[in-house]
């Protein structure tokens, strides 16, 4: 929720982000909507009893619930939740059949699935059909639509996808077929590895075409305009509010799995008052960041994770069809290396987050060797302040100024405004001539900004869509719906289209592209700045049992949450 899968935008919802998908992106704010699979998370492991309620924190409002327009954190994270495709993540994070019937039928060639639908009902009784699923995935690549994961999910995946986003071939020329209500067939490009993974993201989900038509201009404007079809159903959102409620969807299929009735959700942008609220027993979870971080560190009810989500300074070349100081490569190497990493996670965030000097998170993506990405490709462009400084000067003397002030788009947390302020005082310090005005905003008003290219630099995170180095390399290539920033390198594309294509089955020939790809992007071009892999330093009330925390896609379950203990 992230823009691709995710990275996606939950509980630390990547404020510092415009995109999570998962999928995509978001604002990295601890946001007490997070939990983690680490020892500790099950709570007292008792059965089922009080009240099944539970009651969480969100860091930022929710930018939209049309599967087709989500594009963050926050709106896959609850979407995972309410709604659901063709596979769901388990508890293990496997990939597993959910409104597909069972494992689908693969061709030899590995290009066309065959799935069987089971037999389920939308939220207001309307039978799930395989045309559910054709109506959403063509709206999703539509151009008319505009949707900023359709063509990034699609493309180069879905046969046709490229060529119907682009609008010189029909919508219904899409590889996806209904041979009946109940049968489901899908044409690929190329085999794809990932591909069950993908089944189980946002975007794929089915939409009911009659009632969305129905709904016309007003559909997904608030919960009464959606159709829901997964655990739980979200009520009292009005589409801009600070508070909504996930209810118990007594039409979803798995609905005897679901013990909790309701999970109630507000919006709380400061951790201090996420804490108090927490202290005060009207939240069961809350995330920890700086002084908080530090005050709670040995607290028996904290949890703690490392997550697959990487933050990163996007660098916009062009605003408002000018150059900009960020044209220039040593400009952006000066930026790149000229603050302290280490400090920043130990001191402001103190969550257990790691200094990134790579875009491709660390124990996220093996080989069949078993060896992690990380290991192979190694650290590029770290903190240096001598080096900087060379780059600098060399930069200032290229685009002919001796002073430069950027703006630094940031979001409107607690913790973003600490953040922002940190990389503020460290670039001033090792640039000298360099002013940075920051420029907080809401993480809606931050989509437009990104989305109109209307930054200098931004603070953005992303998380997984799948298990794969390709989900975070594959944004930096030209035109894609998360370069915005006039980032555009022949050799990069071409890495990537390798690696997507010919070296596709070419397992050893696939990984030395997408680690050649990674250097070029960051080392040689440093077309964006790597801060920090996100760590979770959370505090959950012992009561609270088997929340789920997802490696990419909708960040977590409340499929399988409980409430045991609580007094």
């Amino acid at each position: 929720m992230k823009n691709s899968k995710i990275l996606w935008l939950f509980g630390l919802v990547l404020v510092l982000s415009a995109f999570l998908a998962a999928c995509g992106g978001g604002d990295d704010t601890d946001t007490g909507t997070e939990t983690t699979e680490t020892e500790g998370t099950e709570g007292n492991g008792g059965e089922p009893d009080s009240v099944q309620e539970l009651n969480l924190i969100q860091s930022a409002e929710i930018p939209t619930m049309d599967v087709s327009m989500a594009e963050d954190a926050v709106a896959f994270e609850i979407l995972n939740n309410v709604n659901e495709g063709l596979f769901r993540l388990n508890e293990e994070n496997i990939a597993e059949p959910a409104l597909a019937e069972g494992e689908p039928e693969v061709s030899e060639d590995g290009l066309t699935y065959t799935f069987k639908l089971r037999d389920a009902n939308w939220s207001d009784g309307t039978p799930i059909t395989a045309n559910d699923f054709v109506f959403a995935w063509q709206r999703a690549i539509d151009p008319d639509t505009g949707s900023p994961y359709g063509p990034y999910m699609m493309a180069g995946t879905i046969k046709n996808a490229t060529e119907v986003s682009e609008g010189s071939m029909e919508v219904s020329e899409l590889g996806i077929t209904a041979e009946d209500d109940n049968t489901l067939v899908v044409e690929l490009e190329r085999p794809t590895p990932y591909f069950m993974s993908l089944m189980a993201f946002g975007t794929f989900y089915p939409l009911n075409e009659e009632f969305v038509t129905e709904q016309g201009g007003d559909y997904a404007s608030n919960s009464e305009t959606i159709l829901y079809n997964g655990p739980f159903t979200l009520t009292n959102w009005d589409g801009t509010g600070l508070t909504w409620t996930m209810e118990k969807n007594a039409e979803y299929w798995d609905a005897e799995t679901v013990q909790l009735d309701a999970v109630n959700v507000d919006v709380v942008k400061e951790t201090s008052t996420a804490v108090n609220l927490y202290q005060s027993g009207e939240k069961d979870r809350v995330g920890l960041s700086g002084e908080f971080a530090l005050q709670y560190a040995e607290d028996p009810e904290v949890l703690r994770e490392q997550e697959p989500v990487l933050f990163y300074l996007k660098f916009n070349q062009e605003r408002d069809g000018e150059e900009t100081a960020m044209a220039n490569e040593n400009i952006r190497k000066a930026l790149a290396t000229g603050f302290n990493k280490q400090s920043l996670v130990d001191v402001v965030l103190a969550n257990g987050s790691l200094p990134a000097n790579y875009l491709v998170p660390t124990e996220f993506a093996f080989n069949e060797a078993g060896e992690d990405f990380r290991e192979i490709n190694g650290d590029m462009l770290g903190f240096n302040a001598d080096e900087a400084k060379t780059y600098w000067e060399q930069g200032l003397e290229e685009i002919g100024e001796t002073e430069v002030t950027l703006e630094l788009l940031g979001g409107d947390t607690e913790l973003a405004g600490k953040m922002d302020a940190y990389l503020k005082d460290q670039l001033e310090t090792n640039l000298e001539g360099l002013t940075v005005n920051l420029k907080a905003v809401p993480f809606g008003v931050r989509l437009e900004l990104d989305e109109a290219q209307d930054y200098d630099i931004q603070n953005s995170g992303w998380g997984p869509d799948f298990q794969d180095p390709m989900t975070f390399l594959d944004l930096f290539v030209t035109g894609s719906s998360h370069n915005l920033m006039s980032y555009s390198n022949e050799e990069f594309d071409t890495l990537i289209e390798q690696a997507k294509g010919e070296l596709a089955q070419d397992a050893e020939g696939r990984w030395e592209a997408m680690a050649q790809a990674e250097k070029l992007l960051i080392e040689e071009d440093a077309a964006i700045a790597p801060i920090y892999q996100r760590g979770i330093m959370s505090l959950q009330k012992p009561y609270v049992n088997n929340i789920v925390k997802h490696p990419f896609g909708g960040d977590y379950s409340y499929k399988w949450a409980y409430i045991s203990g609580k007094e």
